[in-house]
């Protein structure tokens, strides 16, 4: 039997509209309904290509165990983070407080006065490799609810009081130069200075980042700014960039951009453009021109639709796991691409026959920053050969089964 999610608009919802779990969308009747029953409420935070949360989803939310313990003890809310950011916003700033860390799916334990007392992110739905299971965290958090439930209202008011001073900061007259200098050490302070990016892996694209660099040390710099160089060049050989259709993946889980995590955002892809056309008008680098071209390419060809307007994501699935419809054989390539220009193919996208990813391959471009010896027209005849190729396989990929789609339109 359908749950209260049914009639709602977001696919991401309705992909749980037949879970076992009795969800409500975010409402004023699910709080209601946790005051009169004295429940606290669980909310669930993702969105529809959202890897992770498709995992919790399979492995908990459709488990008649773990769902008996939600419908018998909590109120269960479950929402699209795209369709209401500010609720994401508040409740991820609390988890991160709670926790140090964030990320989606966002799971959040709260009053029925919507205030937050507990969090964290996925979990397992039994414990595993040091981390608590799903079931044990429902009935802890239960029994700290009957039994210690001082405490947990204590806990949910004083972090109710911190997001909010967080909130009231004052931001009133003129911003001077001092916070973007700030700012900027921040950043340096976390640079990659071999693959570029910031902080360790996973490593997320940083295109707000990228573009405050671009406009302030540009200012100071003719060139190019050397960590925005670095990072932009990284990430376009990596294996996030997809290197056959365009665009980027979500956030690369190494250091060297190499291993994407393979859902497709398109505000992502709107920033990184965005954020390449800046570097490549300060630049004049023709790798940064390639990359908005063939960006706005794929969200032109896959991602607009028919009537205008834009879709919110692709997911990261498809028929074989995740990733599998951007991944590739060394037999497939050759069989595409015959057997000699094949062969120069996957030398040049770091392709084996023992794979790089779960057996199959990655493409990133593995030779980009070597010095391969060849004259300016042998490399762009090189590169005019690969042009060609990856046309041929993005039409043979089109052939494959599909990643799923959002086709929610934000405005």
């Amino acid at each position: 039997m359908p749950n209260h999610l049914a009639g709602q608009s977001s696919p991401y919802l309705l992909q749980h509209v037949d879970n076992p779990v009795d969800w409500f969308p975010w409402c004023d009747e699910a709080f209601r309904e946790a005051r009169a029953r004295d429940k606290p409420v669980f909310l669930s935070i993702g969105y529809s290509a959202c890897h992770w949360c498709h995992v919790m989803a399979h492995e908990s939310f459709e488990d008649e165990r773990i769902a008996r313990l939600l419908n018998d003890h909590f109120i269960a809310i479950k929402v699209d983070r795209e369709e209401r950011p500010e609720v994401d916003q508040i409740y991820m700033e609390a988890v991160q407080r709670l926790t140090g860390g964030g990320g989606w799916p966002l799971s959040v334990f709260l009053t029925p006065s919507r205030k937050p007392f507990f969090g964290g992110t996925y979990w397992p739905p039994r414990a595993r490799a040091g981390m608590p299971g799903f079931e044990d965290v429902l009935e802890a958090v239960g029994r700290a609810w009957r039994d210690k439930r001082e405490s947990l209202l204590d806990q949910a008011d004083a972090l109710t009081t911190l997001l909010r001073e967080s909130d009231a900061s004052d931001a009133s007259g003129e911003i001077d130069r001092e916070p973007l200098d700030v700012a900027g050490a921040a950043l340096a302070r976390q640079f990659d200075p071999e693959y570029g990016g910031f902080g360790a892996a996973p490593k997320f694209p940083a295109p707000l980042a990228l573009r405050l660099l671009l406009r302030t040390q540009h200012e100071e710099e003719s060139a190019l700014p050397a960590m925005v160089a670095v990072t932009l060049d990284r990430m376009a050989a990596g294996g996030m960039y997809d290197q056959i259709g365009g665009g980027f993946h979500r956030y690369s889980t190494d250091r060297q951009w190499r291993v994407p995590h393979f859902e497709k955002m398109l505000y992502d892809n709107a920033l990184l453009a965005a954020c390449y056309l800046e570097a490549w008008q300060v630049g004049g680098d023709s790798v940064h021109r390639r990359v908005v071209v063939e960006t706005l390419d794929y969200v032109l060809r896959e991602m607009t639709h028919p009537g205008g307007g834009f879709y919110t994501a692709q997911d990261a699935d498809s028929g074989g796991g995740e990733g599998t419809f951007y991944l590739w054989t060394a037999d497939e390539i050759h069989r595409f691409l015959g057997r000699v220009p094949g062969k120069r193919f996957c030398e040049f996208y770091g392709v084996t026959d023992e794979g790089n990813f779960e057996g199959r391959n990655i493409l990133y471009r593995s030779n980009a920053f070597q010095d391969t010896g060849m004259s300016g027209e042998e490399r762009v005849a090189r590169e005019r050969e690969f042009a060609e190729n990856r046309r041929l396989l993005l039409e043979a990929r089109a052939r494959r089964e599909w990643p799923g789609r959002d086709d929610k339109i934000l405005a």
